[in-house]
């Protein structure tokens, strides 16, 4: 079918271009935003898609970091971590709301206060 050297041909090809294309990957990167684009968490409701780019350019609603992510200083943004981290019903802190309803208290909030957005459950949570 093939001869050996063919088959040898074939092989060396096929070496220099994988070093080439690791090369080419190792050489050019690709850069992660500097914010999230969307973010979705899980909810035993459906899942919520938050379009984090929408929210915050100057193009979208022009949001602060610190509207949302209200106990970080603004040189933490970066490292923001998950709401429960603060909002965790395990804790017991009768004063801290839990997660959902921080979320629900926060998003509805805005939406209804400045008109835009859903407010409806189904608007936000994608049952699969």
């Amino acid at each position: 079918m093939f001869s050996r050297k063919e088959l040898k041909l074939v092989l060396v090809l096929a070496v220099v271009l994988l070093v080439i294309a690791a090369v080419s990957y190792a050489a050019f990167p690709s850069k992660p935003p500097k914010q999230p684009i969307r973010a979705a968490f899980p909810t035993v409701a459906g899942k919520v898609i938050f379009d984090h780019s929408r929210h915050v350019k100057d193009t979208g609603y022009g949001l602060a970091c610190g509207e949302c992510h209200h106990t970080l200083q603004p040189d933490e943004y970066s490292q923001a971590g998950s709401c429960t981290e603060c909002h965790d019903p395990a804790e017991g802190d009768a004063d801290m709301p839990k997660r959902s309803d921080a979320i629900h208290q926060q998003c509805i909030g805005c939406h209804q206060t400045y008109g835009g957005g859903p407010v409806e459950c189904a608007q936000c949570h994608i049952m699969q």
